[in-house]
């Protein structure tokens, strides 16, 4: 669905803003930027929109079918395909960053230990120095993939409500015993709060699957209505309380944004489904997942090593960082995505990519350029 996928993208380029703005001015949470950047703040929201939006993709298919996967290990192949050798060449993208360039902030240079936690996916299981900070919700995203047959088991044997309330109910209980609220406010960690997000996901990919009634409903309105009062908290409490309870504010937020995404996907409100499908925002869609994993590194050696030390801090540094960064992100996620993450939408398996990689190389330029008819489509894989 071209509309989700210019989701993702716009939610990919906001986090790219979103640590242009980090690295330019300190204090954070504190907001000590202008008044009129303080938007870009929220960077964190986005990855929650991620999470939310896989369970939605991943769970329209079985949504369909009586919330049957279809086969696990059919499941898990396609998922290791997907996200794996991306996120692997990512991975030696930011060593050769973190080592030769620069490290991550706030973690010293990555050792052997990293390749051994962030090899597997292990980062929100057991700490490390970091490669990439961006890389700690692709460990979330391989845990919730895990949880994924036994989510849609509860779904389809006790239906939307007993699946909220058997992710939901803990993850209060948890947030309600510890004694700061937010148990997990940290960039590695066990990260419960987001089984929800990824569950209310699947949940409103039952929308898909449900009557004209259902699907007829002004789900535009309704996440309009389910936001307000959050973002207004956020508004009236500032960036610093926002911050330190995000474990309360993502939960809160998960539904206004299955509800988005419902209404997107039965193509509503017209306006944002027409910007969705303008070409820029679906090419942008297509290499999101390459642009989130490698623009972190990117933006990091630019605002340490061209705009920190020759432009002044602030709003002067913030432009040179955001007017060099987001270009070379783009483009550089862009020729990633043409290498590491196409490829494996396009093919299934190694013998057909090996194969389409022998046939190129073989076939005259011209007749490349002339015909494609015996090239696979492109299959449009699912979020991060």
């Amino acid at each position: 669905m071209a509309g989700l996928a210019g989701l993702r993208g716009l939610a990919a380029l906001y986090v790219v803003l979103f640590h242009c703005w980090l690295l330019t001015f300190p204090g954070f949470p504190a907001d000590h930027g202008p008044r009129w950047l303080g938007w870009l703040l929220y960077g964190h929201l986005a990855v929650v929109f991620f999470f939310v939006l896989s369970g939605f993709s991943l769970a329209i298919s079985p949504a369909g079918d009586g919330w049957r996967l279809g086969g696990i290990l059919r499941f898990a192949r396609r998922r290791a395909w997907r996200i794996l050798p991306p996120y692997w060449a990512a991975l030696a993208f930011s060593l050769v960053i973190a080592w030769t360039v620069t490290p991550q902030p706030h973690s010293g240079p990555p050792t052997a230990r990293t390749l051994l936690v962030y090899g597997p996916l292990l980062q929100d299981i057991v700490t490390a120095p970091l490669p990439n900070g961006a890389f700690w919700s692709i460990g979330v995203e391989a845990l919730l993939y895990l949880l994924f047959p036994l989510l849609l088991l509860i779904r389809r044997r006790g239906g939307p409500v007993t699946l909220l309330a058997t992710v939901t109910v803990p993850v209060a209980a948890i947030g309600l015993l510890h004694p700061t609220g937010s148990p997990v406010n940290q960039l590695t960690g066990l990260t419960p709060l987001f089984t929800p997000l990824f569950a209310v996901g699947m949940v409103g990919a039952g929308v898909m699957a449900a009557g004209e009634r259902v699907r007829g409903l002004p789900w535009q309105w309704l996440s309009a209505l389910a936001a307000a009062p959050v973002l207004l908290l956020m508004v009236l409490a500032g960036s610093v309380w926002t911050v330190g309870h995000y474990y309360w504010i993502d939960l809160a937020a998960g539904p206004a944004i299955a509800a988005l995404l419902a209404a997107v996907a039965t193509r509503r409100p017209a306006p944002l489904v027409w910007l969705l499908a303008t070409r820029p925002v679906r090419g942008l869609g297509r290499f999101s997942y390459s642009l989130y994993l490698i623009h972190l590194p990117v933006v990091l050696v630019v605002s340490r090593e061209l705009a920190g030390p020759h432009v002044a801090a602030g709003l002067p540094a913030f432009w040179v960082t955001l007017g060099v960064a987001l270009p070379v992100s783009l483009a550089v996620a862009w020729a990633f995505c043409r290498v590491f993450e196409l490829p494996f939408q396009r093919y299934r398996g190694w013998a057909a990519l090996w194969a389409a990689v022998k046939g190129r190389a073989g076939r005259p330029r011209r007749a490349a350029r002339s015909s494609t008819r015996d090239r696979p489509p492109a299959v449009s894989g699912a979020a991060e």
